[in-house]
């Protein structure tokens, strides 16, 4: 017998239509950053502005809630009603925004960032901040509207878009227990590593032999070349639809190891996205659960795994034919370079034990920019001196290395960033969990056999999509919730054996 829920399939059928219009502006969007001549700018932003202003109209429908209403009382299944609980998280938020505030947001972060292409490279902090500033002061609008709606403060109505549920005290707590524990292991594991002989590779290394070679990694790692794509663009990112994924990357004739790594990363993202339920596509119960977990799959690809021995066993011979033999190629030293610990300027280029350190000073700085504490005029000095306590790293006046590094403020994306350290200390326990199911897995790596990996990560992951909370899901897979000890000790055992 067919169950009657016609308030809960009106509902479905308004999602599946924002979904096919999501698609076409997520394409218009990787295109804008990968493919679009500069002075198409200006109309793709009022485009994309309108595009984005037609799906708030249809969130904020008032036929919506009327709707969500009857549907909690039809006879839905358990998946059923994990989607409504998703559609009424984004109708609420959507609600507590105007229209006229998510057109100036589109437009004021287009600009902002096309801008920033050119301004990064020319070190032009003072140009940045006049193009910064309506970014800013849109995105504090959205954050003071949030924060009314949900009753929290304004920083953790802005990371709740990515996380869920976060909230600034959890985020302080883990990142002060990591902030009394990484000095010390950053300076254990770099005089360690200063006894050892490692030997680099000699460029230049061929940006086409490169592209071939991350695509072959890429086929490696199970990446579905009929159901999405690598492109290059000013700074690598994953982005489309399941069905038609995005993925980008950059390259540079000195350095091979940033561009195949980065994209070992982005291939993390894409997997997620290829293996989202595809009964479900097109709710919101099928979206990635959250920007940590997202970053709990691409820092398995690029750090749990990219960096593992056995994986490296398995691709040191494609980097012997891309380029050619040199002793730097060999196995053993090659996993050497891809796991040495440095101190450096670029975020994106940081090893994974310096890497938290990146997150922290910028969490300690958008946290108080939105709450009004500081100003963009701050930011530079706040950086300078917070690079120079997490890694001792002398910024000043190098606003390209520092503060202008990164796409996320320009595009307004605050409270991404905690995401990616979060997302790391999920990957930590992700494969402690699957090292408890399989004892064997690291020989597995080692032979090649990289599908136990795939599979429990399609089966307790990717699969669940948004139909349980993350901490549910964290429990379901692993046993417990968030638990940062997993990510510290998986440091201390590869950096210190």
């Amino acid at each position: 017998m067919n169950t009657v829920t016609p308030s809960y399939d009106e509902l479905a059928g308004t999602w599946t239509r924002m979904h096919h219009l999501g698609h076409l502006q997520s394409i218009a969007g990787w295109d804008q950053a990968a493919n679009m001549p500069p002075k198409g700018n200006e109309a793709r932003a009022a485009a994309l502005s309108e595009m984005a202003a037609l799906l708030h109209r249809m969130r904020t429908d008032a036929a919506l809630p009327v709707q969500l209403q009857r549907a909690e009382q039809e006879p839905l299944s358990d998946m059923q009603r994990a989607n409504l609980r998703e559609m009424h998280r984004q109708w609420r938020a959507s609600n507590a925004l105007p229209e006229s505030l998510v057109q100036r947001q589109q437009m004021a972060t287009s600009r902002c960032e096309h801008a920033w292409r050119t301004q990064r490279p020319a070190n032009d902090w003072t140009g940045f901040v006049e193009n910064f500033r309506p970014v800013l002061a849109v995105a504090r609008e959205e954050a003071e509207l949030l924060s009314q709606l949900n009753g929290v403060r304004k920083y953790d109505a802005l990371m709740d878009r990515f996380e869920p549920g976060m909230t600034c005290a959890q985020v302080d707590q883990v990142f002060g227990d990591v902030r009394q524990w990484l000095p010390g292991l950053i300076q254990q594991v770099t005089e360690r590593q200063a006894r050892e002989t490692v030997v680099a590779p000699v460029g230049p290394f061929d940006l086409k032999a490169q592209r071939a070679l991350c695509e072959q990694v890429i086929r490696l790692l199970g990446f579905d070349f009929e159901a999405g794509r690598l492109d290059v663009s000013a700074h690598p990112f994953c982005g489309g639809v399941p069905e038609d994924v995005r993925m980008t990357t950059r390259f540079r004739e000195d350095d091979f190891l940033g561009s195949l790594m980065g994209t070992v990363h982005e291939t993390g993202h894409g997997r997620y996205e290829q293996n989202l339920p595809r009964d479900w596509l097109g709710q919101p119960v099928a979206d990635a659960r959250s920007m940590a977990l997202h970053e709990s799959q691409s820092l398995s690809f690029e750090m749990q795994l990219g960096s593992h021995p056995g994986f490296v066993k398995q691709i040191a011979p494609l980097v012997q034919q891309a380029f050619g033999a040199q002793p730097a190629f060999d196995t053993h030293n090659l996993h050497q370079l891809m796991t040495r610990v440095k101190p450096g300027f670029i975020r994106v280029d940081a090893d994974e034990v310096t890497y938290p350190a990146h997150i922290i000073l910028r969490y300690e700085i958008e946290k108080p920019l939105i709450e009004g504490e500081i100003e963009p005029e701050d930011i530079p000095a706040l950086w300078d001196a917070k690079m120079m306590e997490l890694l001792g790293l002398d910024t000043r006046g190098n606003y390209s290395n520092g503060p202008l590094q990164d796409v996320h403020w320009p595009e307004a994306l605050f409270g991404y960033f905690p995401c990616y350290s979060l997302g790391a200390m999920y990957a930590a326990q992700w494969f402690a969990a699957m090292r408890r199911a399989m004892p064997d897995l690291d020989a597995r790596i080692s032979a090649g056999e990289l599908t136990a990996v795939f599979d429990w990560l399609r089966q307790n992951i990717w699969t669940q999509a948004s139909r349980w909370t993350t901490d549910e899901l964290a429990i379901r897979a692993s046993g417990e919730t968030l638990n940062p000890a997993h990510f510290k000790a998986h440091l201390q055992s590869r950096y210190l054996g």
